[in-house]
């Protein structure tokens, strides 16, 4: 009976709105529906009479309009709190990496019901909750065993190449008849390995294999630091040979293989043949290090799962545009200076300092304070100790020997041109495209604030203005990079050229999630 009420109430409005139509077609207008006389008066009583009558229509189909649409409106907020708590029910599936599973899913909203409802309980997680699946780290980490092969290959080259270059030119620059010829031989050799071996080998593995980001940052980043302590070595240990040759001392000064060896694990990128040493080991606090460390990959990776996967993942089909990066760039702030943070204390504290208790390592000062510093120059100082120890010496200290001390800005910029120039291309190589958003902010920016934010700057201020721009610095290169990254994954190319490597995909792609 209910079914049968139900279905003649609904059915009734619809016939209403039949004989409304056709009444609809009677009330066309006519010179006798509105009234009109022959003599072009309208008549205004018989008009007020026809209002009032289609006014009484109207009110007797209303109560049937509106229960019919209340009706469909029931079944379609239900419908959707449904599909909702199916969505909300199946774990992590809304938040889950898209590039891994091809999950086109939208973004769960607040769905409400209607007011006179109430609020609606359905099963749903908290945005911050705990998430144990790790499939953003397992892709991240991805081919794992061929980035260590790679290490491998990497340092067992470093270790014996370079050692027994130098070993071979330090040996017979004495007694050489043509000490020029024989220095350019082992020096174009040297060359030849820092560029064909260590330069451009591990970079082609990490592209042919197409190893995922973390497994290229690791093979990157050893690469790179393999370059610095092999230069290290040699730079070092070169003029001691020279010293000795000019001399004409009958004992060749060339590091042991042991001392060597040390140097490549110690946390320095400048060699010496020894180091202040610590008398014991607390393997305890080697643990603790360690698993900071992996405490820190496991908080980045939940900042990332949680904060920036939902927040560029659904990012809405619109142009590019000065309003979408300024929304990007202040949503990004939070996660960019947490990973930030992160970052350094995993590596630069934990990592360096479980290495140094190791390996008895008594110099400690990776770092400083930089968090205190008021101006851009004693932030650059402070914040990695052991990369501008390697660019203090090696790059600005040898460009003045080299053109003579008048030229200190032109060092300084070549140190930053360097800097800025190894960080893009660890980057580029890493996500597997070239967006020099980092280089321009390295390059201008920071050489901008490197001299007008200088060390005559001391007042509490300019300490506010250095961590100002460090949030908002981060916020602009998790942006920018987050933005290209999906971009590329959701718009690819069939047949990519090097251009499209190095043209933005974020500025033309429009994709639907």
């Amino acid at each position: 009976m209910v079914g049968e009420e139900t279905t003649s109430l609904r059915k009734r409005p619809s016939r209403s709105g039949e004989n409304f139509e056709e009444k609809e077609d009677e009330r066309k207008p006519s010179e006798e529906s509105l009234g009109i006389s022959s003599n072009g008066r309208i008549d205004i009583k018989q008009l007020m009479a026809k209002k009032l009558r289609l006014t009484a229509e109207a009110e007797e189909l209303k109560p049937f309009f509106m229960k019919e649409v209340g009706s469909h409106f029931d079944d379609f907020v239900n419908n959707l709190i449904e599909k909702s708590t199916s969505l909300d029910s199946g774990g992590c599936a809304i938040t889950s990496f898209s590039v891994l599973e091809g999950d086109k899913n939208h973004r769960a909203k607040d769905l409400r019901a209607p007011p006179e409802h109430g609020k609606i309980f359905v099963v749903r997680r908290s945005l911050l909750e705990l998430v144990l699946e790790f499939n953003l780290m397992s892709y991240a980490f991805g081919k794992f065993p061929i980035a260590m092969w790679t290490w491998w290959t990497m340092f067992l080259s470093t270790l014996s190449i370079p050692y027994f270059l130098f070993q071979h030119w330090a040996r017979g620059y004495s007694r050489s008849s043509h000490p020029v010829v024989h220095c350019l031989i082992h020096g174009f050799l040297f060359m030849v390995f820092l560029i064909g071996v260590l330069g451009l080998g591990p970079t082609y593995v990490a592209l042919a294999y197409t190893l995922p980001p973390a497994s290229r940052s690791i093979v990157i980043l050893e690469q790179i630091r393999f370059i610095m302590k092999a230069y290290s070595f040699v730079r070092e240990n070169v003029p001691r040979v020279l010293n000795s040759a000019k001399e004409k001392s009958k004992i060749v000064p060339v590091p042991t293989v042991n001392q060597y060896l040390y140097f490549l694990f110690a946390p320095t990128l400048i060699y010496r043949d020894n180091y202040p040493r610590t008398p014991t080991v607390r393997w305890g606090y080697v643990a603790m290090q360690f698993l900071q460390v992996f405490g820190c990959l496991f908080y980045m990776y939940y900042i990332f799962e949680r904060l920036c996967t939902p927040l560029f993942r659904n990012i809405k089909q619109e142009p590019f545009s000065a309003r979408v990066l300024v929304l990007c760039v202040f949503n990004s702030i939070l996660p960019g200076v947490l990973i930030l943070f992160l970052m350094f204390f995993a590596f630069l504290h934990c990592w360096l300092n479980a290495f140094a208790e190791m390996l008895c390592f008594g110099d400690r000062m990776f770092y400083r304070d930089w968090w205190n510093s008021t101006s851009y120059s004693n932030y650059y100082r402070t914040w990695n100790v052991v990369v501008h120890d390697w660019l203090y010496y090696y790059a600005y200290k040898d460009f003045l020997w080299f053109f003579t001390k008048r030229f200190k800005w032109a060092a300084m910029l070549a140190v930053f041109a360097v800097s800025a120039v190894v960080h893009e291309y660890a980057l580029a190589v890493c996500l597997n495209f070239f967006y020099p958003v980092l280089f321009v902010l390295f390059m201008f920016f920071g050489m901008a604030f490197n001299f007008i934010v200088n060390d005559s700057r001391k007042r509490p201020f300019w300490n506010v203005m250095v961590w100002t721009s460090l949030f908002a610095g981060n916020g602009v290169i998790l942006c920018f990079y987050s933005q290209e990254w999906y971009a590329r994954q959701h718009c690819p190319l069939k047949n990519p050229t090097f251009l499209d490597y190095i043209r933005p995909r974020s500025w033309t792609c429009r994709y639907v999630f």
